[in-house]
């Protein structure tokens, strides 16, 4: 088997350092001993964008909101289905993240960084979030393993009673919030109706030939 290769390292805005890795054409990004992004498996990662574009019907011209960046599959596939006149909001609070995009996986990216819809703002997305009012159409999020802050402690109040209230004032009528997961998560499923959200749990294949792990999204939509 070809030997992992590191091509890049990153620190978390909490110190945790970030590797590149690449075997071959894959790349992988690493938090400690903990995958956290795979190239070859990116099928769940462009349902979150497909799934949540369709929810929002035949809107003329949409703003989404994705956070984070990670490999650029979910900002790529949105970009895929989404007409001329929509917006996208990238927050990535890592620069290096889009340096690695715009460097060692430019291939990867494939020119979606400077798509004319697309603007990449290095900020927390929970930030992001919390300054909006009715802003997004739908709110993308993808920057953990689930939603438990894993990569980063402070991530975890996105998934909070108040995290999510701030998500659903940011939404406007109608809007989704879309949230991906490693694994089923019953609490936050709660949490989320609690929250005032209609809940639409899908489990997606990891990869788009529909084989390996099944990973969660939740469709949430302000009832």
């Amino acid at each position: 088997m070809t030997p992992l290769e590191l091509l890049a390292t990153a620190r978390a805005p909490d110190g945790e350092e970030l590797r590149l890795m690449r075997r071959g054409g894959d790349f992988v990004i690493v938090l400690d001993r903990n995958e956290l992004m795979n190239s070859r498996m990116s099928g769940s990662e462009r349902a979150l964008a497909t799934m949540a574009v369709e929810r929002l019907g035949n809107r003329a011209a949409p703003h989404l909101l994705i956070g984070g960046y990670g490999m650029g599959f979910t900002l790529r596939a949105a970009l895929g289905v989404l007409g001329p006149n929509a917006r996208v909001t990238v927050a990535e609070l890592v620069p290096e993240i889009v340096d690695w995009a715009r460097g060692p996986m430019a291939a990867l990216t494939a020119g979606c960084l400077d798509d004319s819809r697309v603007a990449v703002t290095l900020a927390d997305v929970a930030e992001a979030i919390g300054q909006a009012r009715g802003a997004y159409d739908a709110i993308l999020l993808d920057v953990d393993n689930g939603p438990d802050g894993l990569v980063r402690a402070d991530n975890g109040r996105l998934y909070t009673a108040k995290g999510l209230a701030a998500a659903k004032a940011a939404l406007r009528p109608g809007g989704v919030l879309a949230v991906w997961s490693a694994a089923k998560d019953p609490k936050f499923a709660a949490r989320l109706h609690r929250a005032g959200f209609a809940v639409d749990e899908v489990g997606v294949r990891a990869r788009s030939n529909g084989k390996r792990a099944r990973h969660t999204i939740w469709f949430a939509t302000p009832r």
